[in-house]
């Protein structure tokens, strides 16, 4: 989930949202332990989750910088410093409590002092706990609830870590399941934690469920949105009676859906820079490892890199096009080029083109330079490998027939690999459930040499479709895709949007809902807001930190150009 950063309830504050959430482990929970502590350096104890809440936001340097001299697993056998004061950041369940408590009670703690702070609300029942142990009560300097409880990703991007929840919530098994409600209740939690955060108390919006007609019964896989939002709305309501400065009326706006809104999304190439890289290349998350030449010079060595918001470089044009990016970088070395003199020497003794790698060993000389041209080399680097993989896969090809099915244009394309038969199927599945009721869907995807677990995947997807009363319009679908007549379009093309590069036409249905919204004109009879606006705003609220201007996408849809522009190259881009 992402969101706009740069407004904000509070008068003003511009930091992203990752600072934000810096700020308050660092401020609010670390540098607060200061004042009433004597111990001049701390112990940090957290459990698994919090440690990748902190190492999301965090640096080393940055817990050290505020007394903490030692990080230790709370679930690991520690060693007993009873000089120092202690600092848990955890989550309130039982197991946490009783490790907590193994540490502090008794006639010899692990610890001086405890400085308690929860990742989010704590139960009545666990406080009680700890206030039976009559030993442990003076040990604490503080028991509080930070109400953080999530992964912030990026500036302006978090998750609330529930790599499950597809299955938990959508699969067949989830009626009647414990871990329906288990997962619902923790995602409510979380999100609410960081409306927490930001000091914003939003608008609850949300899809209502669909049923064909009243004799229909609505299915928990129904009423997901509906459910999230109620728990949402709840811990809302609480933190209006408890956390001081937390708005007694809406500040901005919250649209709770399901992925059966737009089921292609994700299954779709995506265009832009940071999705390629994510889809194409063998990346962990977001490290990157690549090959740079060893300091004497005679070999290559691999190196890890991270593409995150400290690389400007990778700031600046993971959200565009493929093809602008590359042309983009293309320029960017050519002006280093321009403007270092050595460069240009070189580039004049050996009367051609000034390769990469040779950028990379004249520069080992050149300190003031290393790390700019070894953000440039990283990204001319993987900008290369997949304009290669986009070649070498016809991946323009299969992209153009993937948004002819979704538009409702003819298309051929024979010679798809495995993969991307998978994902074709998958689209048509999304746009045509029906077709896939009886033996026609598996005869076609045995047709297509689909493995039985890919016949799964594509049967899988009519688990995400809602009761709809329009039966698809669609022509036939063969092995080659190849569809003569003009089909129904499942998406509408955009006025007055002529893109800059082939195969932007594509767009999430979320895109569309979130300018409706910030318009005011989401269809009242398909989402309803859970909290009614207050009396004072009259429809749209006048608190300055809500935007009424139709949302940005974050992808560059201008005018003109084409895609690849040659530039002497067989691909396009840069050398």
């Amino acid at each position: 989930m992402s969101f706009d950063s740069d407004t904000s309830s509070q008068g003003g504050d511009h930091r992203s949202f990752l600072q934000i959430t810096r700020d308050r482990l660092l401020f609010e929970m670390l540098r607060s332990t200061r004042k009433n502590s004597k111990s001049t350096w701390k112990v940090l104890i957290m459990d698994k989750f919090t440690v990748k809440i902190m190492s999301y936001a965090c640096k080393m340097a940055d817990i050290t910088e505020e007394g903490v001299s030692l990080v230790e697993d709370l679930y690991k056998r520690r060693q007993p410093l009873p000089s120092l004061d202690a600092i848990y950041f955890i989550q309130p369940t039982k197991e946490n409590i009783v490790m907590f408590l193994s540490d502090m009670s008794g006639r010899s703690p692990l610890y001086k002092k405890a400085y308690v702070f929860f990742s989010s609300p704590v139960h009545k029942e666990l406080v009680a706990q700890i206030k039976k142990d009559s030993s442990v009560l003076p040990r604490i300097g503080a028991l509080s609830e930070m109400n953080l409880e999530y992964f912030a990703i990026d500036s302006q991007g978090f998750t609330t870590d529930h790599e499950r929840a597809l299955e938990e919530l959508f699969s067949e098994n989830a009626e009647g399941s414990h871990k329906y409600n288990a997962c619902l209740n923790t995602m409510a939690t979380r999100i609410s934690t960081v409306f927490a955060s930001l000091r914003e108390f939003p608008r609850v919006h949300y899809r209502v469920a669909k049923t064909i007609d009243a004799s229909t019964m609505t299915t928990l896989r129904d009423l997901v949105p509906t459910k999230l939002a109620a728990g949402v709305w709840n811990c809302l309501a609480k933190y209006k009676m408890t956390i001081p400065e937390f708005p007694q009326t809406e500040t901005c706006e919250l649209l709770i859906v399901d992925r059966s809104i737009d089921q292609i999304a994700p299954i779709i190439h995506e265009w832009t820079y940071d999705a390629m890289c994510h889809d194409l290349l063998c990346m962990d998350g977001n490290k990157y490892v690549h090959e740079v030449p060893s300091k004497n010079g005679s070999a290559t060595e691999k190196k890890e890199v991270l593409l995150e918001d400290h690389d400007p470089v990778w700031l600046e044009l993971r959200h565009a096009h493929i093809a602008d990016a590359s042309e983009r970088l293309h320029d960017k070395m050519t002006h280093f080029v321009s403007k270092n003199k050595a460069a240009q020497l070189h580039q004049a003794r050996n009367g051609g083109e000034l390769s990469t790698r040779d950028l990379q060993k004249m520069v080992q000389a050149l300190p003031q330079y290393s790390d700019q041209i070894d953000k440039l080399s990283l990204h001319v680097e993987i900008a290369g490998k997949l304009n290669n993989i986009i070649r070498e896969q016809c991946l323009r090809d299969v992209g153009q027939l993937e948004q002819d099915l979704v538009f409702g244009d003819a298309g051929t394309k024979e010679g798809v690999s495995r993969e991307n038969k998978l994902r074709l199927l998958m689209i048509y599945a999304a746009l045509n459930p029906e077709k896939f009721e009886s033996d026609k869907g598996a005869k076609l995807m045995q047709l297509a040499g689909l493995s039985d677990d890919d016949m799964i995947a594509v049967n899988n997807m009519r688990c995400l479709c809602g009761p709809d009363t329009k039966k698809s319009t669609g022509g036939g679908f063969t092995l080659k895709f190849d569809v003569h007549k003009k089909k129904h379009a499942h998406r509408k093309e955009r006025t007055g949007e002529e893109s800059a590069w082939a195969l932007s036409r594509f767009y999430p249905v979320l895109e569309e809902l979130i300018e409706k919204l910030s318009k005011g004109e989401l269809p009242k009879d398909e989402y309803n807001c859970m909290n009614d606006p207050s009396p004072s705003a009259h429809g749209l609220p006048t608190t300055s930190s809500l935007r009424t201007s139709p949302a940005h996408s974050m992808r560059s849809r201008r005018t003109g150009g084409t895609w690849a522009r040659p530039r002497g190259s067989d691909d396009g881009y840069s050398r």
